[in-house]
């Protein structure tokens, strides 16, 4: 193929990355190209791993060798040619940065413009200097509060987990933070002679007595009498609060299960020298029409567009530019207001605009975190580019998916191509060309079975997709079951959720419905997560994140659950040796199995020595790892497979023992379809292999690592590893979104899977914005009636057909065109 300019296509030859099978394609420029199939049909492999991978290689070369060891590049993609491709530009479906000082205002740049907004034009203090704009971020030296060195967050203990039974006394154990064996005598001993009573319960002690035994930095010496049988001589003994203690504990002692016992007493809470804001006194005392930057990061955006729109001149509602003094109306200022009012409008278009610039990206959710980088692109104003979009519509509300829609539509309208892999059959039928890959998954799939108009693909018989898109595929309808009873809360207050009363009822599938920033997750993965953990005597589940408190006036129906099972899209391990044979168990039932053949057992092999991760039967050149990084001088770093094992991980003589004529790395290289039949005398290992397969995960390898897997994989990893457990009881089972990132195809093998939970006489609750999900549920809640401060209520409750001729509800109407089809 040559580079022909008058020739309007991306022409891919040749195409091998990952399950791909020698692919050719031609794909329009200047057009939607929507890459559709089954989960691990290999869509993302072409859109991102081949056509992505390939622009940005392209562009790399042009960058100076010596600036490129800056740059995170990604190796060339497996493809013999491709012809006709413009720069590209990848948005992908990712979660928020680990990094906790990334907030909304800065993925979108919106707080440069404020910090110097509040630099250039702000009021300052009389006498004080002016600021420059870095004072204004907690990100740097210049701004960060020195208490909380510009987090907002210090971490500090609480007196209802110093102190979780104040009916106990201290000679009981009431101050669970002290230390226990003769530490903790000691320190009763040293109470006791301080003239407090250590028999009395907690509750009943004076409150300044409790407060200095918790929190007092004094620590006084104590002469201690000789006890028979304990002590023979008297002793000094020095005073330790319960907060001295742990926070002597955290700075200071080596142990790790120490202080992993000392981070029980304490959690984040906001700083109280920057009330939270993260900056110094200096820069909260500028203000900016009569509010400090802190006050305007914690505005929602649709607020910010109302305090700054009079400023910039622009007609609209809001605060009149009489409130604005007139050494604040300057030049700097208006231009600075016009461009942060105009970046917001996109972001209020895309109904964002319940979020604030303080936001932290750690809690946006991933279609909040792809339309926030979609709204900065719109502002580029880039020109005949190709965007290559990662499921744009994953977890939007239908609501919130139409103007997500009408932002793309502008992107082509200004010269530029998009490349979307999507699973939403709404966005597909927008399309103007699709590529449709399977028709299975993994090696089941890698091939293009269609690329051409949409219409075209209807011929396509072996097309999942198809069948879905015009409408052959059978839908699942069920009638919805009667709950045995209620889980009823009432005054919920967190977040927008405000004296909030719900019912959830038991023994059923609930979705919850609304908005995106309605209160969903906050209601289900939070308050009811919480209350439930706490009724059930559960640990938390994290420390890292501060949280305002759960308020509940009242709660009944707690006593039907005996378990509490949360099945989340995060990752099932941080490193390349968690892998689904690990996490789900049955890689030590293969393990016990390798050890039990007669080759192992003659060579007196335990089954530790089928294992990757410790020195007794893994290769010592990689450490188990099956790979080496390379690190290359002015070329990107790579891995190689292990020249001492060639990938395999484990030594010459562990892989000698085989078991039906395979080894036990040959194990780890199957498909799960490849294994069940292999593995199908084991128990252990076929009962977990046979329910992946039921959630659609067959074509994943035995030992492919928890970083290669995605959000959506991940938690049916996890609802596969609870459906194999044969437990008895009634669990409340709470998921988040749960077909996110699935094809149509996918979504009806996993409802099936939460349909048998429920069957089997457990709760289900499950926040949703997929209607094929929520027209199958047995009852649905729905919040709203829009995002942030106008969400946080029960618009409508009932089944799918109650709820869809709610007037209310911004469900009702998609809701019930979804049931008219059925």
């Amino acid at each position: 193929m040559t580079n022909d300019p008058s020739d309007s296509f991306v022409r891919v030859r040749g195409a091998c990355e990952h399950n791909l099978r020698n692919v050719d394609v031609d794909l329009p420029r200047d057009a939607m190209v929507a890459f559709t199939g089954v989960s691990g049909s290999g869509k993302s492999s072409l859109a991102f791993g081949t056509l992505y991978a390939e622009a940005q290689r392209r562009y790399f070369e042009s960058v100076a060798p010596y600036a490129r060891r800056l740059l995170q590049q990604a190796g060339a993609p497996h493809v013999r040619e491709i012809t006709g491709l413009p720069p590209a530009v990848a948005l992908q479906q990712r979660r928020g940065t680990p990094g906790s000082r990334s907030t909304v205002g800065t993925l979108t740049t919106l707080s440069n413009l404020l910090r110097m907004l509040y630099s250039r034009a702000g009021t300052h203090p009389p006498g004080a200097p002016r600021l420059a704009a870095e004072a204004f971020s907690p990100n740097t030296p210049a701004g960060a509060c020195p208490r909380c060195h510009g987090l907002g967050v210090v971490h500090d203990v609480a007196e209802d987990l110093l102190v979780p039974d104040p009916s106990l006394s201290i000679r009981d154990g009431a101050i669970a933070a002290w230390p226990g064996a003769w530490q903790g005598a000691n320190l009763r001993s040293i109470v006791s002679g301080l003239g407090i009573d250590v028999d009395r319960p907690w509750r009943r002690l004076g409150k300044k007595d409790r407060d200095w035994l918790l929190y007092t930095d004094e620590q006084p010496s104590v002469l201690i009498e000789p006890e028979p049988g304990r002590v023979d001589h008297g002793y000094h003994g020095k005073f330790w609060s319960a907060r001295a203690h742990v926070m002597h504990v955290l700075a200071d002692s080596r142990s790790e299960r120490m202080r992993e016992r000392a981070m029980r007493f304490v959690r984040g809470v906001p700083c109280p020298e920057c009330q939270g804001s993260g900056l110094r006194p200096e820069a909260l005392a500028v203000t900016f029409a009569g509010r400090t930057v802190a006050e305007v990061n914690a505005l929602p955006l649709a607020g910010v567009v109302k305090l700054l729109r009079p400023v910039a001149g622009l007609p609209g509602t809001g605060t009149t530019t009489g409130s604005v003094p007139p050494a604040e109306r300057t030049e700097a200022a208006i231009r600075i207001c016009a461009d942060v009012v105009a970046r917001l409008e996109v972001l209020l278009g895309l109904g964002l605009g319940y979020l604030s610039l303080g936001r932290r990206s750690t809690t946006l959710s991933p279609g909040e975190a792809q339309r926030l980088r979609i709204a900065t692109q719109l502002r580029s104003g880039l020109f005949g580019v190709v965007y290559v979009l990662d499921e744009p519509s994953a977890g939007l509300h239908p609501a919130d998916a139409e103007p997500l829609l009408d932002v793309l539509d502008r992107l082509k309208a200004a010269g530029n191509s998009l490349f979307v892999v999507e699973h939403d059959m709404d966005v597909v039928r927008r399309a103007d060309w699709v590529v449709d890959v399977g028709p299975g998954a993994g090696e089941g799939g890698g091939r293009v079975l269609y690329s051409g108009p949409v219409a075209g693909l209807e011929r396509v018989t072996e097309s999942a997709t198809a069948r879905h898109l015009f409408g052959r595929a059978e839908a699942c309808v069920r009638r919805p079951r009667k709950p045995s009873g209620r889980l009823r809360l009432a005054g919920v207050s967190r977040h927008n959720l405000r004296d909030v009363s719900v019912e959830v009822p038991l023994d059923v599938l609930t979705a919850v419905t609304g908005v995106s920033g309605s209160g969903k997750s906050t209601l289900v993965t939070q308050v009811l997560a919480e209350v439930v953990r706490a009724h059930l005597g559960l640990a938390p589940d994290d420390l890292d994140e501060p949280e305002s408190e759960v308020e509940v006036r009242d709660a009944s129906g707690l006593d039907a659950f005996d378990r509490l099972v949360r099945v989340d899209q995060r990752p099932i391990g941080r490193t390349p040796r968690s892998n689904l044979a690990t996490y789900t168990g049955m890689f030590d039932a293969v393990r016990k199995l390798y050890a039990a053949t007669d080759e192992a057992l003659s060579r007196g092999y335990q089954a530790g020595r089928f294992s990757f991760n410790v020195p007794e039967g893994r290769c010592e050149t990689c450490q188990g790892e099956g790979f080496v990084a390379v690190e290359l001088l002015f070329l990107p770093g790579t891995y190689a497979p292990c020249p001492a094992c060639d990938g395999a991980r484990y030594d010459a003589e562990t892989l000698e023992v085989t078991y039906r004529g395979k080894n036990i790395a040959d194990v780890l290289a199957m498909s799960v379809d490849e294994a069940t039949p292999f593995l199908a005398g084991v128990p252990a290992a076929s009962r977990s292999l046979e329910t992946l397969r039921e959630v659609g995960l067959g074509y994943l390898r035995l030992g492919q690592p928890a970083t290669e897997l995605s959000g959506g994989e991940a938690q049916r990893i996890k609802l596969a590893t609870e459906l194999q457990r044969a437990r008895r009881g009634h669990a409340l089972y709470l998921l988040d979104e749960p077909t996110a990132g699935l094809h149509p195809a996918d979504v009806a093998l996993l409802l099936r899977q939460l349909h048998r939970l429920v069957d089997a006489g457990n709760t289900v609750v499950l926040v949703e914005h997929d209607l094929d999900t929520i027209a199958t549920a047995d009852w649905i809640i729905d919040l709203g009636p829009g995002g942030g401060d106008a969400g946080g209520r029960v618009v409508a409750t009932g089944t799918p057909s109650k709820v869809a001729r709610s007037r209310r509800s911004a469900t009702a109407p998609y809701l019930a065109s979804r049931l008219s089809r059925s």
